[in-house]
């Protein structure tokens, strides 16, 4: 169970750290959304799709007794780029760790969550209240998806393009760089850019 806020005040408050002595924030994203536990979760499959992403990116949690499933996003979606602009907002990354890229080798096509709207009208952001947010539509964008091993991927340019693509629109439409790009389970599946 998570006892304080995973945004930046509540790390500063829930550990009793200095401020002054923080020299970098980086925000950690899946390549696709996850949620566990109830709520509003705007981007869930429970389908073929979610099916697929739980057993790819092997997700399962275990909160005290029998390990349960966590909720996947449709269509190998990012994390809801709506959310992660939100949480960009509060917290003021200076860049991103992208993990899990892996998961998503598989697919076809990358559905992106990248706006809500309400009674057709577009929200500027991600809305606080959750009777708006329980009622609101989803906007997709499409990408082609790479359908090639990013595994053994070490720098940025091993990646397919399509991926490098997917990752340059997520810093785009956030507004923050995508420092680090997890490929894989193992400690060295890590890419770093400058």
């Amino acid at each position: 169970m998570v006892l304080i806020h995973t945004t930046l005040a509540g790390i500063i408050g829930g550990l009793a750290l200095n401020p002054k002595n923080i020299t970098e924030t980086v925000g950690v994203v899946k390549a696709y959304t996850t949620r566990v536990g109830a709520g509003a979760f705007k981007t869930e499959d429970i389908e073929e799709i979610g099916t697929k992403l739980q057993e790819i990116g092997r997700e399962w949690v275990r909160p005290q007794a029998p390990w349960r499933e966590r909720r996947l996003a449709a269509d190998a979606d990012v994390d809801d780029l709506v959310v992660v602009k939100y949480s960009n907002s509060i917290n003021y990354y200076d860049s991103l760790n992208l993990t899990k890229l892996d998961v998503l080798d598989t697919f076809e096509t990358i559905k992106i969550a990248i706006a809500y709207k309400i009674d057709g009208e577009e929200l500027d952001s991600y809305p606080a209240d959750l009777e708006i947010l329980n009622r609101a539509e989803v906007v997709y964008h499409e990408m082609p998806g790479w359908q090639k091993p990013t595994t053994n991927a070490r720098t940025f340019y091993d990646l397919p393009r399509a991926a490098r693509d997917y990752v340059e629109y997520i810093e785009k439409f956030v507004g923050v760089k995508i420092k680090y790009i997890g490929t894989g389970p193992d400690r060295e599946a890590m890419i770093q850019r400058a």
